[in-house]
């Protein structure tokens, strides 16, 4: 494509709305028809469709994942994208999911780019409410996420997010305040912060740091426009010494880049490391606890239209 990146808040050729990528990081951990079931809720179904897919290949695949990915790399056959341009960037070796991101980036033709992994679903209206508020001025742009297992399966808990950019602001010196599946963004914006940067597990709560810092509009939809897929070992995931490492170098960067004060990192150290050291049969009942509470809270101050408001439309197709 050819399509050059439009300042904030100008519009398309002839008037027409600014256009938008989707990106998208698949690796050989994947599953092939999840991929698929993500490009199509990310493209097809959308009630909003994107003016271009970016899909990374961060290293080798597995044949099964291969052939999908080919899928969108050739025109002329069968693409779960439809009629969506589509542009693979390949990486001969795995770089971990910041350098594959930052190398897509570097590869969208538009300002604005929507955030899509490679085994969630996407609800249908979720461009169609989201890349407005970004169009018209927001730098960055989230929502709630809930879990599900299996496609048509009842839905799991709602990770919902303060909606307030002041409340993100102080939410962020404690936990991430996006969920990263969820969040439309301007390039421009991830460029001012710095771009994403290699942090394992936590490259995505770095980088929303140092945009709020560097003054990015930010903001939260009180609803859930992304089942966000969990399975075994979800929980066993949010814990361990590897997360235990990632956590003690995301504060110490928080710290050093002044986003956060000596009370904060030893608040956060304390808490949120024993947290990732407690054994799973008691962290699963601690987050779900939390997440449940910061439900309640959220519907008490004015949150509405949760993802069982969408259930039927997803569970249909």
């Amino acid at each position: 494509m050819t399509d050059t990146a439009l300042a904030p808040g100008t519009t398309g050729t002839a008037g027409e709305p600014e256009p938008f990528s989707v990106l998208m990081s698949v690796y050989g951990g994947d599953d092939a028809e999840q991929f698929r079931r993500a490009v199509r809720s990310a493209t097809v179904e959308q009630t909003l469709r994107p003016d271009e897919l970016v899909v990374v290949q961060d290293g080798p695949l597995p044949p099964a994942l291969a052939v999908a990915v080919d899928e969108l790399a050739f025109a002329g056959g069968y693409s779960p994208a439809g009629a969506v341009p589509t542009r693979v960037v390949r990486l001969p070796q795995n770089r971990g999911l910041a350098r594959a991101l930052q190398a897509g980036l570097a590869a969208c033709s538009h300002d604005i780019v929507a955030r899509a992994d490679a085994d969630d679903i996407n609800l249908p209206e979720r461009f169609e409410i989201q890349v407005p508020l970004v169009r018209d001025g927001l730098d960055l742009v989230g929502s709630a996420i809930t879990e599900f297992e299996e496609e048509g399966a009842p839905l799991g808990m709602t990770r919902l997010l303060p909606t307030d950019p002041e409340e993100i602001a102080a939410v962020a010196r404690f936990r991430d305040p996006f969920n990263h599946p969820s969040v439309v963004y301007r390039r421009s914006a991830v460029d001012r912060a710095g771009g994403y940067r290699h942090l394992d597990l936590m490259e995505d709560y770095w980088l929303f740091a140092r945009m709020i810092r560097t003054g990015a509009r930010v903001a939260n939809v009180p609803h859930s426009l992304v089942l966000y897929r969990v399975g075994d070992g979800a929980y066993a995931r949010r814990g361990g010494m590897r997360l235990l490492r990632s956590e003690w170098a995301l504060q110490t960067c928080l710290y050093e880049e002044g986003f956060i004060q000596a009370k904060h990192l030893a608040r956060n150290l304390a808490v949120r490391g024993v947290y990732r050291l407690v054994p799973e049969s008691v962290r699963k009942p601690i987050y779900q606890s939390v997440i449940s509470r910061r439900g309640r809270r959220s519907r008490t101050t004015g949150g509405q239209h949760q993802a069982t408001a969408f259930h039927g439309a997803t569970g249909a197709r």
